[in-house]
């Protein structure tokens, strides 16, 4: 079995929503949700970033959102701003979590801070999860917070969700729709690039629009990266990446996660679970034409959108590298996009 490194999961999210019952949900494979300790172990799931999301009231009905997003064209409306008062909190118990999570698991899993641990965990078996902010609401525009978030771990972050943040803004669900849908990042936003580099905390631009995406590969000194977003060209949503800008992240020596949501691999945007393997292969396909063999991975979206039917929770990941060996990728690209292009990633940004 090929050990599987993943991009991007909302497992936190959902003991922050239900704290009550995260021993079921983490340790006792609770059937509602992609991840748990188990079922990641039995599926090589290596291990991955591992999301801080705040969750806001959705703007509208969230049925009709549903219903929108399933008979396209759509544009959602996105949810008010969070202000930094009332994001930290929830933050801080989010990133609890994660640390609970290391201690409930028995030393199945850890928490890593460089890619030397990253390197080892993978060796021996142990899942390695990154501390990742999604969404930088809960820092503050003196950057503060970003240094005490660093100090317990964090590392990696992106400047927005798709609401807007006091650093940038992102882009809304629509379909169809180009990721050119706002101005760039604000003096705050540049300002959290900066530090960023210095801290050496990766930068995540999924959620991010085009003139944000812009203004980070103008300003940042390290690999671009979208950790779960998909081709633009095979599905036209606000949420993929063009053309250009993949070639900006090949260029820049970075990386792109595949995103196993319905509504950014479907053709035709719909979010049903119903599509088969060709979206994944086409989607692959186009990654790789595009960012060569040693910048494409997977950033699954765990816990936090509609998957595949072919794909389904965690243990669908040997499928997945089934259908594309079937599909004509050798062993060596599948052990790249798999795990090895973000350990070389990690190590290009954090260094040791």
């Amino acid at each position: 079995m090929i050990p599987v490194f993943d991009g991007h999961n909302d497992l936190i999210l959902r003991l922050l929503e239900e704290p009550g019952r995260r021993e079921t949900i983490f340790l006792d494979d609770d059937a509602e949700g992609h991840l748990s300790l188990n079922r990641m172990k039995a599926a090589g799931f290596a291990g991955g970033f591992f999301a801080v999301y705040l969750p806001s009231p959705p703007a509208g009905d969230d049925e009709d959102r549903q219903r929108m997003m399933q008979h396209p064209p759509y544009a959602l409306p996105l949810p008010a701003p969070i202000p930094f008062d009332r994001a930290i909190g929830p933050a801080m118990a989010a990133m609890g979590h994660l640390l609970w999570m290391e201690r409930a698991s028995g030393g199945a899993l850890k928490i890593v801070r460089s890619a030397d641990e990253l390197d080892r965990c993978i060796a021996d078996g142990t899942i390695a999860a990154i501390l990742h902010m999604e969404g930088a609401e809960a820092v503050d525009e003196g950057m503060e917070m970003l240094h005490l978030f660093h100090a317990i771990g964090l590392r990696s972050i992106g400047p927005v969700w798709s609401r807007p943040t006091a650093f940038g803004h992102g882009v809304p669900f629509a379909y169809p729709s180009s990721p050119d849908t706002g101005p760039g990042l604000t003096e705050a936003g540049m300002r959290l690039v900066r530090e960023c580099n210095r801290l050496k905390i990766m930068l995540d631009l999924s959620h991010l629009n085009e003139a944000g995406f812009d203004d980070v590969a103008a300003i940042s000194d390290a690999p671009l990266v979208a950790t779960h977003s998909n081709a633009h060209a095979v599905t036209p949503s606000s949420r993929n990446l063009t053309d250009r800008q993949l070639g900006m992240i090949r260029d820049s020596g970075g990386m792109v996660g595949l995103n196993f949501s319905v509504a950014f691999l479907r053709p035709d945007g719909r979010r049903l679970p119903d599509c088969g393997w060709d979206p994944v292969l086409r989607h692959m396909d186009h990654l790789l034409d595009m960012l060569g063999e040693d910048h494409l991975g997977f950033g699954s979206d765990y816990d936090g959108a509609t998957t595949p039917e072919v794909i389904g929770d965690v243990t669908g990941l040997p499928a997945l590298l089934g259908a594309l060996e079937r599909h004509g990728y050798d062993r060596t690209l599948l052990e790249k996009i798999a795990h090895r292009n973000w350990q070389a990633l990690l190590r290009r940004t954090w260094g040791g």
